[in-house]
């Protein structure tokens, strides 16, 4: 037969749920604040998930994919081409200059994380 125990057991008190809201919330905050912010802006971000897609654009393509600017796109995509996110490729077809982009392999790892980071704030928004 075995031997009882009288070990004391003790039980953690419950944690208020407003604390544990505001608690999960500053987690939430906090990881907000971590995001690839190069990536996180709405122009920057629809160029690298159009490219993720397609093995390659035209500056006209995504332009009109977009509904952007000349001078809107130019200056995200050097941005993205800067921090090497994307690839771009200038040519001629014919007399007309024709420039491409490709995502990078960079710019697909950036891409996997930032949306590896968005999945886990809405699993802990929702969860909350």
């Amino acid at each position: 037969m075995a031997a009882k125990s009288n070990a004391v057991r003790t039980t953690r008190p419950e944690r208020n749920d407003g604390a544990e809201r505001a608690r999960r919330a500053a987690g939430t905050e906090a990881q907000a604040t971590n995001l690839d912010r190069l990536i996180h802006e709405r122009t920057r971000l629809a160029i690298i998930s159009a490219l993720a897609v397609n093995a390659s654009l035209t500056f006209n393509d995504l332009k009109g994919l977009l509904r952007v600017t000349d001078g809107n796109l130019s200056v995200h995509a050097r941005k993205l081409e800067d921090a090497g996110y994307i690839d771009c490729a200038k040519s001629f077809d014919g007399r007309v200059p024709k420039t491409e982009y490709r995502l990078s392999a960079s710019g697909r790892r950036a891409l996997e994380k930032y949306l590896d980071h968005m999945e886990a704030l809405i699993r802990v928004t929702r969860e909350g």
